[in-house]
């Protein structure tokens, strides 16, 4: 499921599927994308590159066509490999950089640049 709060400029995916579920926050007003895999139990956060990232209106769109078309090829389809290397936990400097829906999402967990 997607959430789009264009108040905010914060979009919220939520994957539910068994041990690959996730949640991602797209946070526009910040510009930093975080992922939170179940699985791992952590959190990996990256900034958001607007050559590649949709912005929050064009995300809006894709979701509604991809809701009503069912299926859909676009070129803004985009796909992350992380690669896990050292990992910290957040502090309170990281988020005041990364804003409150990444620090809701990612409190507590190990944090992977």
């Amino acid at each position: 499921t997607m959430t789009i709060d264009s108040d905010k400029h914060v979009v919220d995916v939520h994957v539910r599927s068994g041990v690959y579920s996730s949640d991602t926050i797209f946070d526009y007003k910040h510009g930093y994308i975080a992922t939170r895999l179940f699985s791992r139990n952590a959190c990996f956060i990256m900034k958001l590159n607007k050559e590649y990232i949709p912005g929050l209106e064009e995300m809006g769109r894709l979701a509604f066509e991809r809701q009503t078309m069912n299926t859909i090829y676009s070129p803004n389809n985009v796909w992350v490999q992380f690669k896990s290397g050292h990992s910290r936990f957040g502090g309170m400097e990281d988020w005041v950089v990364y804003g409150r829906p990444i620090e809701q999402l990612c409190t507590g967990l190990p944090l992977y640049h």
